[in-house]
C-alpha cells in the first residue's frame, strides 16, 4: 500500500506542479506514446539483453515486493524462535528422534505446526543441514558459523540479482531519454521550413523524451529498485536468526539460552517480547506433553 501512496505522490506534485506553474499537458500527452515506445521499449529490450530467462522471472517477481513489503512478519520469527526450541529440545533428549525430523520434514510433527517456514526452501534447508551436521559430530561452532555465514551471503548475493537489474535499467533510462530527444530534433530540422508555433511544438515533443527518461529513471525505476533491496536484506534476517540460534546450540548453551540470543539478533520492529516469547514456548511445551 505505501508502494502506491509513494508512486501517487510522485505523479501529484510533478505534474500538479506543472500545470500550476501554467503547463499545458497537450504537447506531452500527444509526445507521450511514441516517446514511451521508443525510451520503454529500449530499456525493455536492454532488460531482456542482459539477462537470462530465469532472472527476468525473478526480477519481474521482486517488483511485487515493492508493494508486498518484507516476506517475514512479527509471527514468522516468533513460529522460528519456537520451531528452532523444539528441535533443539529434541536433538539433545533424543537424538534418534531428531533425525526422522530433519531427513522427512514434510511428514514431521514439528514441522507441520508451521507451513510457511517449512514452504521456504532455503530456511528448511538451513534448520535441516546444520542439525544434521551437527548429529554426525561436524560440531566445531567457528566452521559451522563460517559455512551458515558463506551460505547466506550466497543466498543474498543471489536474491539481490533483481534489484541489480532495476538499477541497471534506472542507470540507462536518462540516456535513453537522450536518444529519443535527439530523433525528436532530428524530426523538427526536417521541418525546419515550418513557421514558429509549429517549430515550438515539435521542439516541445522532442524534449519530453529527455524529461520522460529523467522522470522514469529517478521517479520509479531507481526506488523501486532501492526499495527490492531493502526488502530482500530485511527478509535475511531470518536466515541470520537461524544461524544465531544453532550456532549458540553447538556451543552447548542452555536452549532458552540459545532462543533467548535468537530473539535479542531479531529486528527490533519485528522482534517479540520476552513474555510472550515465553508464553508461546509454555505453549509449545504443553503440546508437546
Amino acid at each position: 500500500m505505501i508502494g502506491i501512496v509513494g508512486i501517487v505522490i510522485i505523479f501529484l506534485m510533478v505534474f500538479g506542479g506543472y500545470i500550476l506553474a501554467g503547463g499545458k499537458m497537450g504537447i506531452i500527452l500527444k509526445s507521450l506514446p511514441f516517446e514511451m515506445i521508443m525510451i520503454g521499449g529500449a530499456a525493455v529490450g536492454a532488460f531482456v539483453i542482459s539477462n537470462d530467462l530465469a532472472s527476468i522471472k525473478h526480477t519481474l517477481k521482486d517488483i511485487g515486493k515493492v508493494f508486498k513489503g518484507p516476506k517475514w512478519k512479527a509471527d514468522d520469527y516468533r513460529d522460528l524462535l519456537c520451531l528452532l526450541f523444539e528441535l533443539i529440545r529434541v536433538a539433545r533428549n533424543n537424538p534418534v528422534e531428531i533425525e526422522e525430523h530433519i531427513e522427512s520434514p514434510d511428514t514431521s510433527s514439528i514441522f507441520e505446526r508451521y507451513p510457511r517456514i517449512v514452504a521456504d526452501k532455503e530456511a528448511l534447508a538451513l534448520i535441516c543441514d546444520t542439525l544434521r551436521s551437527a548429529s554426525m559430530n561436524y560440531d566445531d561452532p567457528h566452521q559451522v558459523e563460517e559455512i551458515l555465514e558463506k551460505r547466506i551471503e550466497a543466498t543474498l548475493h543471489h536474491n539481490m540479482h533483481s534489484s541489480h537489474a532495476l538499477q541497471t535499467v534506472a542507470d540507462g533510462l536518462p540516456a535513453l531519454g537522450i536518444v529519443a530527444a535527439v530523433l525528436g530534433v532530428i524530426k523538427t530540422m526536417g521541418s525546419i521550413d515550418q513557421p514558429p508555433e509549429v517549430l515550438g511544438k515539435l521542439i516541445g515533443g522532442a524534449l519530453v523524451g529527455t524529461f520522460l527518461g529523467v522522470f522514469l529513471a529517478y521517479g520509479l525505476v531507481g526506488p523501486f529498485a532501492a526499495r527490492v533491496k531493502t526488502v530482500i536484506e530485511d527478509d535475511m534476517h531470518f536466515y541470520r536468526l537461524i544461524r544465531e540460534v544453532l550456532v549458540a546450540n553447538l556451543y552447548q548453551h542452555a536452549t532458552n539460552i540459545c532462543i533467548e540470543v535468537g530473539r535479542q539478533n531479531t529486528p527490533s520492529h519485528c522482534r517479540p517480547s520476552f513474555s510472550d516469547l515465553e508464553d508461546a514456548l509454555k505453549a509449545v511445551k504443553q503440546g508437546a506433553a
